[in-house]
């Protein structure tokens, strides 16, 4: 068995392999996006508030004024990613390694070689990964990204800050028993701005790797020590290549339906005035984001009908779409309401690494039109281009940061094995602009 810890202080970036190394730029091109689109949302917004006015200290906010202590710095950019979901993710976890890992690192990344950086996050990934898997493979209940990945953050802070394997070990240990270990289909089912557990998350793995630095004590981590099968190919099976990307910003869960109705749409030259109504057939959790009437962006986002039917309306979700303000349109509700879904045992048999959908529309002139068994976008074993997410990237930053600033951020990203993460950060730590529209801006 290869040792979890020793892989994660002893990796170099010369250990990398060459598509390991672009992969992980681009997905920490794409949580920097997600992070900015999301910053102006009221979760973050309420998030960071709470950070500076009750867990004060000198680490700097993403996207936002002000300070905290860098456990609270770490909470807010959790929850910023977290409030809009549109971040990486890995099949297997059913969640997301990259929101989690990337801000507990946050207040601790300005100074270090950018290089140094890059390689603690394909760390990240690669412990991230297994803890998840071996979390889900010992433990009965289903809980958040931000349980596991508490335990990942502490991992590469303990990396970073050069722990010893012992005082590592401490560190893991107290992030996996003081993890939260929220379950995640109570938000699910009830969608409310706590979702992934990102934020928390991120904010344990700070105050562990903390904690374990000044003497305390914890116990050995289960998921780590004694589920050796799920570590022994570190090095070798390198998951971050493994990683799924997100075109739309709602749960994975429906993004294969919305693939259903996109594909009808196209293929029949079809307006949303001409369909009566849809039915997805696909497998239980989807059929779970049950939310047909959302009030806010994150019951949106946590829908699998809302999503359908902004998809057939306007050919396309985006952030804009799922906004708080956004959630009125007539047409939208009108073919929310319209869809119903039912679960099928071919879909049900290959989740959590397949997620299969079939859309059907009933046209108002009676017809009804089928779509293939689909599956989300951007999966790892499809994964989008660089140039699929330089767009992405834009389309989430380009608003909130202006698009002089956005490109400033991404050609720091691009360069940054280069050089030191210094300018990065000072990009990452300006405040958004104010926004315009919508009940989630100032």
């Amino acid at each position: 068995m290869t040792d979890a810890i020793s892989f994660v202080t002893g990796l170099k970036w010369a250990d990398v392999p060459k598509p390991v190394k672009a992969r992980v730029k681009m997905a920490l091109l794409d949580v920097i996006g997600v992070g900015a689109g999301g910053a102006g949302f009221r979760a973050a917004r309420i998030s960071q508030g709470f950070a500076r006015d009750h867990l004060g200290g000198a680490a700097p906010l993403l996207f936002a004024e002000g300070h905290a202590s860098p456990a609270g710095a770490a909470f807010a950019s959790g929850m910023s990613i977290d409030a809009l979901d549109a971040h990486d993710g890995f099949n297997p976890a059913k969640g997301h390694i990259g929101a989690t890992l990337f801000s507990s690192l946050w207040p601790y990344m300005a100074g270090l070689q950018g290089e140094a950086f890059l390689t603690a996050l394909v760390a990240g990934y690669e412990f991230g990964a297994r803890a998840a898997m071996a979390q889900h493979g010992t433990v009965p209940d289903y809980h958040t990204s931000g349980s596991w990945g508490a335990v990942t953050g502490a991992a590469i802070l303990a990396r970073l800050w050069g722990l010893d394997h012992e005082t590592a070990r401490h560190a893991i240990g107290i992030a996996e028993y003081h993890g939260p270990r929220s379950q995640m289909m109570r938000d699910i089912d009830h969608p409310t701005m706590l979702k992934d557990g990102t934020g928390w998350g991120a904010m344990t793995a700070v105050s562990s790797a903390l904690l374990a630095q000044a003497g305390f004590t914890g116990a050995p981590a289960i998921s780590v020590e004694q589920a050796p099968t799920y570590w022994a190919d570190m090095g070798e099976r390198w998951f971050t290549l493994e990683q799924y990307f997100k075109p739309y910003p709602v749960c994975r869960w429906a993004q294969a339906p919305i693939e259903g109705v996109l594909a009808l749409r196209r293929l029949h030259g079809l307006a949303a005035t001409d369909v009566a109504g849809i039915h997805v057939a696909t497998f239980h959790e989807s059929i779970r984001l049950a939310t047909n009437n959302p009030k806010a962006t994150d019951e949106a986002q946590y829908s699998t009908s809302f999503p359908c039917a902004v998809a057939m309306v306007r050919g396309d979700v985006r952030p804009a779409d799922i906004d708080d303000d956004a959630l009125g349109d007539p047409e939208i509700v009108r073919l929310s309401n319209a869809l119903t879904m039912s679960e099928t045992a071919e879909a049900n048999a290959v989740f959590p690494l397949t997620r299969l959908a079939k859309a059907t529309l009933t046209l108002k002139d009676g017809r009804e039109l089928s779509s293939d068994w689909m599956q989300p976008r951007w999966d790892h074993t499809a994964p989008p281009t660089q140039a699929e997410i330089t767009a992405k990237f834009h389309a989430y930053a380009d608003e909130p940061l202006g698009t002089e600033r956005a490109l400033a951020i991404r050609d720091a990203v691009e360069t940054l094995e280069d050089t030191s993460t210094d300018r990065l950060v000072a990009l990452l730590s300006q405040p958004i602009k104010r926004r315009t529209s919508g009940s989630s801006s100032e």
